[in-house]
Order: structure tokens, then C-alpha cells, then sequence
């Protein structure tokens, strides 16, 4: 299977790295293309798997494509999309994006990553350890599943992550908004 990542550089989210790292036949996009070359990419592989900062409408391009303004994942990629059982969606708010579009995979909805964010999401006081342990708990968790189908992702992390979660409030937070469609 040939899985097309894309991962807008961005030092916040470089620890997402460690979820692609298991797999073998894979092109990682990080920035420096077109959005039609990147359309072509979707097209001409297996698996698509989107990752960094996003929002409903989309992943964000982080200034690090041309002429996207702000999203490099968007609707207009919806119909290439739509044609992926198995992506896998991992930015903020990505459950709105794929419920709106009736996409299917593995998704996070909003997703503490970030002190910053874990204040926004009612974790006042959250420190930057509990943050990093749930970032590279979850990242190291779903990087053991990354090779099977979504549904074998979503049950292992799930259940795995939830042990972070039991006495992480990081992870308990963003335990609750992972999803399987």
C-alpha cells in the first residue's frame, strides 16, 4: 500500500513524525508544492494521512504551500477524498471536516496539543510535561497501528491512550475526541 502523508512543516507538530515513522512505502509532503500536485499525489496512492494544525474547514498550509489561502486540505480536496476508506485525519476540529464531507478513517476532533490549548479547552494551569507526555504517548500508541486498517487503529488507541488518560487530563481530553467513520 503506498500512503501519502501530509504534514505541513511546523515545529509544533513535528512530534506527529514519530506517528509515520513504521511506515514503509510512503511520500511525506511537508510544504513546497501546488495544490494540484498535491491533488495528483492523492490520486495516485493507496492511503492519505493528514496531519498538523487545522480546523473545520481543513488543514492548515502554515505558509508552507503557494496559493492555498491558509488550507492545503480543504474542500476541494473532498472529492479525491471521498474515494479513501482508510485516511487518517489528525488536526484540530478534523471530525467536523470529515463529518461534513462524510469522509472515512481515523479522526481526531479538537486535540490538546499545545499548553496554549489545553487553557482554551478548560486545563488552566495544565503544564508543558503533561502536554508532552500525552503528545508522544498518543504519537508512539497509534505509530505501533499505523500499518493495519483504521478500524484496528481506532480500537488500540482508544484503549491504550485511555490508559494515559486515566491519570493525564491532556489525554483524557483528547481520548474522548478520537473517531472511527
Amino acid at each position: 500500500m503506498k500512503t501519502l502523508i501530509v504534514h505541513p512543516k511546523d515545529a509544533s507538530t513535528s512530534f506527529l513524525d514519530i506517528v509515520y515513522n513504521p511506515i514503509s512505502n510512503k511520500t511525506v509532503i511537508t510544504g513546497g508544492i501546488s495544490k494540484q500536485e498535491l491533488h495528483e499525489l492523492i490520486e495516485s496512492h493507496d492511503r492519505v494521512m493528514m496531519m498538523g494544525h487545522g480546523s473545520p474547514g481543513g488543514l492548515f498550509s502554515v505558509g508552507q504551500f503557494s496559493k492555498t489561502y491558509g488550507f492545503i486540505i480543504d474542500k476541494e480536496t473532498v472529492p479525491l477524498l471521498e474515494k479513501k476508506d482508510n485516511s487518517v485525519f489528525i488536526w484540530c476540529n478534523a471530525d467536523q471536516f470529515v463529518n461534513r464531507f462524510d469522509l472515512k478513517g481515523f479522526y481526531s476532533g479538537m486535540f490538546i496539543s499545545e499548553v496554549g490549548e489545553a487553557m482554551y479547552c478548560g486545563l488552566p494551569g495544565t503544564k508543558q510535561t503533561v502536554v508532552d507526555e500525552s503528545n508522544y504517548g498518543f504519537c508512539n500508541i497509534i505509530a505501533n497501528y499505523i500499518n493495519d486498517d483504521c478500524k484496528v487503529i481506532f480500537e488500540n488507541v482508544k484503549k491504550e491512550y485511555g490508559l494515559i488518560a486515566e491519570n493525564n487530563p491532556v489525554a483524557q481530553y483528547n481520548n474522548k475526541r478520537l473517531y472511527l467513520s
